[in-house]
């Protein structure tokens, strides 16, 4: 597959939010709509502004998926669901690390999926919290490479 990775313009802004809510009905299960209504605001009006984006693209420059770190921390990493399963992930992921110096990175536990591709990518279990960020009961698992 062909692809670039930069950051995205004010106008890709639409399809940010639209990559993460595909990929969040997709994999997020243990969400209700009330609860993803809460978070897709959250990252419209906060979480976007407090990380530095990342976009890959096709060879037609569409947004396939993004990622966002702050310091040296994966922040999110969400992929088009019609892309899961062609390295989009895998590629964001190794630029936050290479490019970024990302070495943490929280996951869903009720999110298997994501838990499994960041043990298979060499990230080990350092800590379990059983509310996320937003102080919601969704437990996070707290991983760092290496």
């Amino acid at each position: 597959m062909q692809y670039r990775i930069d950051q995205p313009l004010a106008a890709d802004m639409p399809r940010l939010l639209e990559v993460w809510e595909a990929a969040v009905r997709a994999t997020h299960h243990f969400l209700d709509e009330a609860d993803i209504q809460f978070y897709r605001r959250m990252l419209r009006e906060e979480y976007l502004r407090l990380v530095k984006l990342t976009c890959l693209r096709d060879v037609q420059g569409r947004l396939m998926g993004f990622a966002g770190t702050a310091e040296d921390r994966l922040e999110m990493l969400f992929v088009d669901p019609q892309q899961h399963g062609q390295g989009i992930g895998k590629t964001l992921l190794h630029y936050a690390i290479e490019r970024e110096g990302a070495r943490l990175v929280d996951v869903n536990e009720q999110n298997p999926k994501a838990v499994a591709f960041y043990l298979s990518q060499g990230f080990h279990p350092i800590g379990r919290s059983p509310r996320d960020g937003a102080d919601r009961p969704f437990p996070l698992l707290h991983l760092r490479l290496g």
